[in-house]
């Protein structure tokens, strides 16, 4: 795909890139695809992917108790237990606003560890990174932001989120649909916003703006980025995914360029 080579003119020393079909077939790579990039918090759609084999197999319940008093695994994985950005404090009652939160996913991964016996980045590589054979991704802490891994592994992982194999597709359907509708909140690099919709560890694109994804991407469109210039999306409407990952961190050059970039991807597709 001839879209993809715009990562050459970014203002970053390493960028790879990939766009993946629901049944893996990859249309387009450009770049180190093998090269491990920090992905600071798409690491979260890594983490709850496994949150949510832990729901399937039995190990907790997505409405147990979880967190703050009145919070449950429900949600923490979407943003709205009441716990501070990137600490651990309750800042609001759960369920009355969208506080995006690192420490949210922090607790969330101990309160796996204690109810399967296994730490997290173990029941993480034992529940997803295994089975997709992504050998070379890892989580070394905080299972919010500490992921690192390659264009090439997240290439099986949004395949697997478009045509799932570990979880029950109805449990992906439900990951990426809204929760707690109509919530307000800040998505963090891109300001208020206002509903500030997300799913199940995933953000789901919806109306807002200013966004990370395209001007032309799906209201339907669900993923995540990452403070270390990452992003992965999928647009269901379009029937594919995008992997990018980058080794500089977000700023205005990433808000200037991401959309651009998956409007031209959206519009090869087209």
């Amino acid at each position: 795909m001839e879209s993809l080579r715009i990562i050459d003119t970014w203002p970053v020393t390493t960028a790879a890139a990939a766009v993946v079909r629901a049944d893996g077939t990859v249309l387009g790579t450009h770049g180190p695809t093998g090269h491990r990039f920090p992905l600071a918090s798409v690491t979260k759609p890594l983490a709850a992917y496994a949150a949510l084999v832990a729901y399937e197999e039995g190990a907790v319940e997505l409405d147990e108790p979880a967190g703050p008093e009145g919070s449950t695994v429900r949600h923490l994985l979407a943003h709205t237990s009441g716990l501070a950005f990137d600490e651990h404090r309750v800042t609001a009652p759960p369920g009355n606003r969208r506080l995006y939160s690192n420490a949210g996913f922090e607790v969330l991964g101990d309160h796996i560890a204690k109810a399967s016996g296994i730490p997290f980045a173990e029941y993480l590589r034992q529940a997803v990174l295994e089975p997709l054979s992504m050998t070379s991704t890892t989580l070394d802490g905080s299972p919010a932001r500490d992921g690192v891994s390659t264009v090439d592994d997240l290439i099986r992982f949004a395949a697997e989120v478009q045509a799932p194999r570990l979880l029950d597709p109805r449990t992906v359907l439900e990951a990426q649909s809204v929760v707690h509708p109509g919530l307000k909140g800040v998505l963090p690099g891109y300001g208020h916003q206002s509903p500030n919709d997300w799913g199940l560890g995933f953000e789901i694109r919806d109306s807002k703006s200013p966004h990370w994804t395209g001007s032309s991407s799906s209201p339907a469109t669900f993923g995540h980025f990452g403070q270390s210039g990452t992003f992965l999306w999928v647009d269901p409407v379009a029937g594919v995914a995008c992997v990018t990952l980058t080794d500089r961190a977000f700023g205005p050059w990433a808000a200037e360029a991401w959309t651009p970039f998956t409007d031209a991807v959206l519009a090869e597709l087209s």
